[in-house]
């Protein structure tokens, strides 16, 4: 089928997709739009093996043989593409996400197999290195921080006793944002702390010099109206002074929360990061709704988005916060 007969809702998904070779068709229009090429040496001379659905190169090496699924979130998965990207489908469009045991029900599999499953899409859906920075041309971008953690009495006695509560954040988890006004990307990060070092850091990586900068009045932030056109809103006495607020982030955070908080129930900080991906994901594509999966889908490749049980499980690979 051609590009534009391509799915549009679930349920076109889900018949579309059905059809494995009708599935691989789709991501190879996606990964090798100019054709195909082997994916150790790059080369285009292959022939196909219809009767497994592989690709064998020509030129002498190892590792002839590879599938589409071949560095990519699907690699090494025996679960066939009319479960992957029915899937995948899923979890970009549902705006609070969707649970790893809802999951399992939908395609029959394993808690387990869909909770892996969903990380891997994650993966796809993370933001990686940009190539433009925030606010260019002036334009305006509002930074703010927020805390990431339940509320002690909400918890049972054996969670309680492994965190620290005290006052305000503590035993919490701190995330940064910034969200361009323009686009309405937004960019995040679970950073150590809201230090003015660590905030501005994030702040400077990612905000064209020159831009504007809408803050509250935490004091971290003080010291960039060097580079910015910095303005900020006191909280203590007004959330919005002219066309200087954070509104934009605080509805971020908003959904981001209730999707931890009522689809995940439950999130440790080691995959905090992964569905920070995910909501930033969305929610900077809220607008692109025909466009959403095909973006995610589109990004399913590529040497650094494979991802091994082992990494998912803290064996090997832990990631850092900022």
């Amino acid at each position: 089928m051609k590009r534009n007969e391509w799915p549009n809702t679930l349920l076109e998904a889900v018949r579309y997709f059905t059809d494995l070779d009708r599935a691989q068709e789709f991501l190879v229009a996606l990964r090798w739009p100019q054709g195909i090429t082997c994916s150790i040496c790059g080369s285009k001379r292959v022939s196909y093996l219809s009767t497994r659905r592989l690709w064998k190169c020509s030129e002498d090496h190892a590792l002839r043989q590879f599938s589409v699924k071949k560095g990519s979130i699907f690699e090494d998965s025996p679960l066939g593409l009319d479960k992957w990207l029915p899937a995948m489908w899923l979890i970009v469009n549902c705006k609070n996400g969707i649970s790893s045991y809802e999951l399992a029900r939908d395609l029959k599999v394993k808690q387990q197999t869909a909770w892996f499953m969903l990380h891997r899409i994650r993966r796809a859906m993370q933001q990686g290195t940009f190539d433009k920075p925030m606010g260019e041309d002036g334009g305006e971008v509002e930074a703010d921080e927020t805390f990431i953690g339940g509320k002690a009495r909400l918890m049972n006695a054996k969670q309680r006793s492994k965190r620290s509560h005290g006052t305000g954040g503590a035993g919490k988890q701190l995330v940064a944002g910034l969200l361009d006004r323009k686009t309405g990307a937004v960019r995040i990060a679970h950073v150590r702390d809201r230090k003015k070092k660590t905030l501005q850091k994030h702040v400077r990586e990612n905000v064209a010099l020159g831009a504007q900068l809408m803050t509250d009045e935490l004091a971290s932030y003080t010291g960039l109206d060097k580079d910015y056109v910095h303005q900020f809103v006191n909280h203590a006495e007004s959330y919005v002074r002219g066309n200087v607020h954070t509104n934009g982030l605080e509805n971020f955070w908003s959904c981001l929360k209730r999707t931890l908080k009522g689809t995940y129930i439950s999130v440790e900080p080691f995959h905090l990061h992964r569905y920070l991906d995910e909501q930033a994901f969305r929610f900077s594509e809220r607008k692109n709704d025909g466009g959403r999966f095909i973006e995610a889908a589109r990004d399913a490749f590529g040497h650094n988005k494979h991802l091994r049980y082992k990494e998912l499980t803290g064996k090997v690979g832990a990631p850092a916060t900022t």
